[in-house]
């Protein structure tokens, strides 16, 4: 196992080192140094007549750090956090049953730990370092250069922020990512499988998609995808990864013949709670200043899931003659995760039909299309964030027109943006399933993926960790 171990690190450190290489050397787009000092001005040469002179240029603004951004900017990191944990691991844990509820808030806690500090040794570096089409440089492995004096820009050309919060809030977003596919395998998989499985996905998924949507010379940036807030990032790539893991561990033992039911929707409900208020750092923290765009984003993340609860809860009731506590907190989360992508670039009577489309969209997500895929997806992932995902980074293509109320430019083309954002859909959905399938495997190789009959049927939380959620 040892050995297994040591080639694969030996093998990623081979594959980054190309990578890196490949890629141009110049400092990144979101890291850039601080601005240099004014020269002063050259005296006047008392000399030459007055017609002669030359017109003194325009100087450029100057650079500014508004604190009031700072402070927006932490906040919402503390948001998203807020999201995960408790947010994340209440929703989840909620919706499995007792003997599996702290396998899953144990899973969540150490995914979210372990690539946040993966983030700062190389992640932040491959996602947002140089100028490559598809992952960044090693330029800021260990976060060689990041001080207290390094900027970050935001969307505003002389607006910038402390680097280190940039650092920061990012890793949320990777950390949240990788945690929320947990759901898909959640009851039957070893505990380092998760670990290790997270690990590679997070290098060779979710750094080059992130890198392809955001980092500076992306591809899907320079295509003009539009994605605020990480519909394609976050939640497609990891509603894919999800997927696969489902099919590849294969379904829980008793799955379609013995009833398993969520043990407390009041922690379910909890959970959803938590977050769709985190969401709003989430969501209007994406937008990197304190300003319009903020509120535009703070907005729709409001209007969206409000609409999308009722959605849910409305074809729930003329499907099944009841409206159910678990649809309604399953509405909330598929109507957050329809307006991440479009947040900062639809109005809001935009953001009110991409949550009614995503509640009863994602509804039939977990119904109808889960069982026609066939796969034993215990908590739903990819029919909430997969199909929600999907639905927001589409219909961002037809609002963000501006006769629609969104922000795009006078010639903005609706039939144009919705080819540009179908392929970013297209190609997360591929390069996540295939990374997720070869990382799968190999944590099978390593360590096997699957707990044993006997582990399962008892419990992952006292096979695992030796403990109980609740003492009778």
């Amino acid at each position: 196992m040892n050995k297994l171990l040591t080639t694969l690190c030996v093998g990623l450190g081979l594959w980054f080192s190309a990578a890196a290489m490949a890629q141009t050397a110049e400092p990144p787009k979101d890291a850039a140094a601080p601005p240099a000092a004014t020269a002063p001005a050259e005296p006047a040469a008392a000399a030459a007549p007055a017609d002669a002179a030359a017109p003194a240029a325009e100087a450029k603004p100057a650079v500014t750090v508004d604190k009031g951004d700072v402070a927006w900017m932490m906040t919402a990191t503390l948001l998203v956090i807020l999201m995960v944990l408790p947010g994340l691991a209440l929703f989840y844990g909620g919706l499995v049953r007792s003997k599996n509820m702290l396998s899953v808030l144990m899973q969540v806690l150490m995914v979210f730990s372990l690539i946040t500090v993966l983030w700062a040794i190389y992640g932040y570096s491959l996602a947002f370092g140089g100028e490559g089409a598809i992952i960044g440089t090693l330029d800021k492995v260990f976060l060689q250069g990041v001080t207290t004096a390094s900027l970050a820009d935001t969307f505003t050309e002389n607006v910038k922020l402390p680097e280190l919060i940039f650092v920061a809030f990012q890793a949320t977003f990777a950390g949240i990512t990788c945690a929320l596919i947990v759901g898909s395998f959640a009851e039957r998989i070893k505990f380092g499988s998760v670990l290790l499985f997270s690990a590679i996905w997070f290098t060779f998924s979710y750094l080059p998609i992130a890198h392809m949507v955001w980092g500076p010379g992306g591809y899907l940036l320079g295509k003009g995808a539009l994605d605020f807030a990480g519909g394609t990032v976050v939640h497609i790539n990891a509603a894919m990864a999800g997927l696969v893991g489902a099919y590849m561990l294969g379904k829980r033992i008793g799955y379609g013949r013995e009833a398993m039911p969520p043990h407390s929707l009041t922690l379910t409900m909890v959970g959803a709670s938590l977050l769709w208020v985190g969401w709003f750092g989430f969501n209007a923290g994406s937008n990197l200043e304190s300003t319009a765009g903020a509120a535009l984003a703070f907005l729709n993340t409001l209007l969206a899931t409000a609409a999308a609860v009722l959605a849910w809860s409305i074809g729930e009731a003329l499907h099944k003659g009841k409206a159910s506590m678990l649809g309604a907190a399953s509405g909330a989360v598929a109507g957050l995760v329809a307006i991440t992508p479009a947040c900062g670039s639809v109005g809001p009577m935009g953001s009110i039909v991409i949550g009614l489309v995503a509640g009863f969209l994602c509804l039939w997500g977990v119904t109808g299309l889960k069982k026609m895929l066939g796969a034993d997806d215990s908590l739903d992932v990819f029919g909430v964030h997969g199909v929600g995902g999907i639905v927001g980074a589409l219909l961002t293509g037809v609002f963000a027109a501006p006769s629609l109320g969104g922000t795009g430019a006078e010639d903005f083309s609706i039939a144009h943006q919705l080819l540009v954002q179908a392929e970013g859909v297209v190609i997360t959905i591929v390069w996540s399933g295939v990374v997720a399938a070869i990382a799968y495997k190999i944590v099978d190789l390593v360590l096997g993926l699957r707990v044993s009959e006997e582990e399962e049927r008892e419990g992952l939380d006292i096979t695992y960790h030796g403990e109980s959620a609740y003492n009778r």
